[in-house]
C-alpha cells in the first residue's frame, strides 16, 4: 500500500475543511509549492491534489497554481475537484498532471465518463466517491463538493462503470474526513471485497500510522491523508514502509 499526501486548495491557499464543511475551513500558513516539497522530501512521489473551489463553483481558481506545481517532474499529481469535462482533463494531462480525479460527473453522467476512461485510458483517470451512511448503513454518494447527496448508494454508482475500462477508485468517507477519528475500516473492507479488481484508495479520518498499518492488511492501493502530515502526527520514519519506491526517480505506482 502506498501513502498518497493530499493538498487541499482554497483561493491559493492550502486549507482542510472537516466533514466536507466549508464553514469549517482550517487554514494552514505554507505555500502550495512549499507543501509539495516537504512531502517530496518525505518520499512521496505522488501528491493529491483538490481544487475546493472547483468542487464546490466549478471555477478553475487554482488552476494556475495547479499547472506550477505540475511542472515538478520528480513529483506525480493526482488532481481532482470540478473535473466536469474532456477539454478540463485534456488540460491537466498536458500540463503535466499524471492522474486526472473525477467525481460529480462519474455519478451524474456515467456514460460520459465511460467514454473518457475509454479515450484517455483507466491509469490517467480515477473514479472519486465521496459518501456517507445512510439510515440504513448503505453508502450513499454525494456530489457538488460533497453538498448534494445524489441519492445513489456506492455499489449501484461503481457498477455503472464497465469494468475493463475502470481501475482507479477514490472513496473519501466524509463523516471521518478532516476529524483524525479514525477511517471506517468496515467500507473499505466492503469495498475491497465487493469489487476487488479495482485499485482503491481510501480516504478520510487517517489519524496515526497505526491506521495505515489497518488500511494495508484490508487491501487498499493507497492511503490519501491530508490533516494527520499538516498536524505531523505521522513522522517520515513512520512514513517510509508505505513509500517502496521512496529512492526511486519515478515511482512504479499505477
Amino acid at each position: 500500500m502506498l501513502v498518497i499526501p493530499s493538498m487541499d486548495l482554497r483561493g491559493g491557499r492550502c486549507v482542510r475543511l472537516r466533514q466536507g464543511d466549508f464553514a469549517t475551513e482550517s487554514d494552514y500558513a505554507v505555500e502550495p509549492a512549499a507543501l509539495l516539497a516537504r512531502y517530496r522530501a518525505f518520499g512521496a512521489l505522488w501528491v493529491h491534489i483538490v481544487d475546493l473551489d472547483g468542487a464546490k463553483d466549478g471555477r478553475a481558481e487554482n488552476a494556475p497554481i495547479i499547472t506550477d506545481l505540475a511542472r515538478h517532474a520528480s513529483v506525480r499529481l493526482q488532481v481532482g475537484g470540478g473535473i466536469r469535462s474532456a477539454t478540463l482533463i485534456e488540460a491537466l494531462l498536458s500540463a503535466g498532471v499524471a492522474r486526472v480525479v473525477v467525481g460529480t460527473a462519474a455519478v451524474e453522467r456515467p456514460d460520459e465518463v465511460a467514454a473518457w476512461l475509454d479515450e484517455f485510458g483507466p491509469e490517467r483517470l480515477c473514479l472519486a466517491f465521496d459518501v456517507r451512511l445512510g439510515p440504513n448503513g448503505e453508502p450513499e454518494v454525494r456530489t457538488q463538493g460533497w453538498t448534494r447527496n445524489s441519492t445513489l448508494i456506492l455499489a449501484k454508482a461503481i457498477s455503472a462503470f464497465p469494468r475493463d475500462i475502470l481501475r482507479h477508485v477514490l472513496c473519501t468517507d466524509i463523516e471521518r474526513d478532516g476529524t483524525l477519528r479514525g477511517p471506517n475500516f468496515a467500507l473499505y473492507r466492503e469495498c475491497v471485497a465487493r469489487f476487488p479488481e479495482f485499485r482503491w484508495q481510501a480516504s478520510g479520518g487517517i489519524r496515526d500510522a497505526s491506521d495505515l498499518v489497518v488500511l494495508k492488511s484490508i487491501g487498499v492501493a493507497a492511503a490519501v491523508t491530508g490533516t494527520a502530515l499538516l498536524q505531523e502526527r505521522i513522522s517520515p520514519e513512520e512514513l517510509r514502509p508505505f513509500l517502496p519506491d521512496a529512492s526511486s526517480p519515478v515511482s512504479t505506482y499505477a
